[in-house]
């Protein structure tokens, strides 16, 4: 046990040499730094990787109404729902076999770019993107019962 210390005394002050495994272990712990090193200036913020969540992303959802006046109009709704707007649709001006071929374009398109259509009323439609969920919740509850608590 004396030898130990007196080892570890003079591995401290210096005095002691190194075997040839302690300088391949120093090379190898020299090299793994090295790649750390390297690893940070290629990704320097996979380390520092925050994870904080901006509260704040859903305040910037818009919501377009559009009522088209013909087919023509169906580019500029699935725009509005490519840049992730929520578009309402209102086809009650538009003749019924113009509104079905805009409805199919309309829902073709919410369909591939992972949305939803849903309808509201007869003729007005609500796009949603991916990123939003629509309830049909209080339509359902206020259809199960009267407004009036009295009137039923």
């Amino acid at each position: 046990m004396a030898g130990k210390v007196l080892n570890k005394v003079m591995g401290f002050l210096g005095l002691e040499e190194n075997s040839e495994d302690e300088v391949n272990e120093e090379k190898q712990t020299e090299k793994i730094e090295d790649m750390d090193m390297e690893a940070e200036t290629i990704f320097p913020s996979s380390k520092k990787q925050s994870k904080l969540v901006n509260i704040h992303t859903a305040a910037s959802c818009k919501v377009v109404i559009i009522r088209p006046n013909d087919y023509d109009e169906a580019a500029n709704i699935c725009d509005n729902l490519k840049n992730r707007k929520i578009v309402v649709v209102n086809t009650t001006s538009l003749e019924s076999k113009t509104a079905q071929r805009l409805l199919d374009f309309i829902g073709g398109a919410s369909y591939v770019l992972g949305g939803e259509l849903m309808e509201v009323e007869k003729g007005v439609y609500v796009l949603s993107p991916s990123n939003v969920e629509v309830s049909n919740d209080l339509k359902n509850e206020l259809s199960s019962r009267s407004i009036h608590s009295w009137s039923k």
